[in-house]
């Protein structure tokens, strides 16, 4: 499982390498329609999973859009830069890929401790925080406070106050989304529901006692948005 999720985090990046140069070359020009998923995925090789990554991640990073009941096209970065992120913004990315750095360190830490410490009623809160996250997913409200509290219970489940301290002190301002309001993620249903499912992951693992792959989890759900944000430090 976690030599499945790093390779599958590597393939991600490799799509969207390639895609990105043939749109920045022009080989691929705005207002153009990629191709269809099943198309993709036998041009680069990769599950439908890495595609459907590859695409989120493109189009949070605004490379491309999709179209309900068209398709996916070829966006304009620049004009979507200049109109979805406000100055404040713009100076936050290098802070929040800082941050994003640190949490990896401490956070896949975290997530390896809890899987071999967690009590049975500290799984359940972990469990319930990703539950209510769902919940807000599927009724449009705001996740940034439930995705908090899943990370949250994980650093109580580590049974060591300084992990729960060093999070605390960042508060809500630890999900990134929270301090972007203007991206399109914010609200995006399959971008939220992209992230769930890297919750799911982790939660798996904690839940199976399985350290090494709770870390890996954890890991790759920061590469994820580490991704996300260096794209748009990329275009600024």
């Amino acid at each position: 499982m976690t030599t499945l999720s790093r390779g599958r985090q590597r393939l991600a990046q490799q799509v969207i390498d390639q895609l990105r140069a043939q749109i920045e070359t022009g080989k691929l020009r705005v207002g153009d329609q990629l191709p269809t998923e099943p198309q993709l995925e036998a041009t680069f090789g990769v599950s439908r999973t890495v595609v459907r990554e590859a695409i989120a991640d493109l189009r949070s990073a605004g490379f491309v859009k999709p179209i309900q009941g068209k398709g996916v096209f070829v966006a304009d970065p620049k004009a979507h830069s200049v109109l979805s992120l406000t100055p404040v913004e713009i100076k936050s990315i290098p802070e929040t890929l800082e941050l994003l750095e640190f949490r990896m360190a401490a956070e896949g830490e975290a997530a390896a401790i809890a899987a071999y410490r967690r009590t049975a009623e500290q799984e359940a809160a972990i469990r319930e925080a990703n539950r209510r996250m769902a919940n807000l997913i599927e009724t449009g409200q705001q996740t940034v406070e439930a995705d908090y509290a899943f990370h949250m219970a994980i650093a109580a489940a580590t049974n060591n106050r300084f992990y729960v301290a060093v999070l605390r002190q960042f508060g809500p301002k630890a999900i990134p989304r929270g301090q972007f309001p203007t991206l399109p993620e914010a609200n995006d249903r399959d971008y939220l529901q992209k992230v769930y499912a890297e919750h799911v992951e982790i939660l798996s693992a904690i839940a199976d006692q399985d350290p090494e792959r709770a870390r890996q989890a954890m890991r790759a759900h920061m590469l994820a948005s580490q991704r996300r944000y260096r794209m748009l430090a990329e275009q600024q």
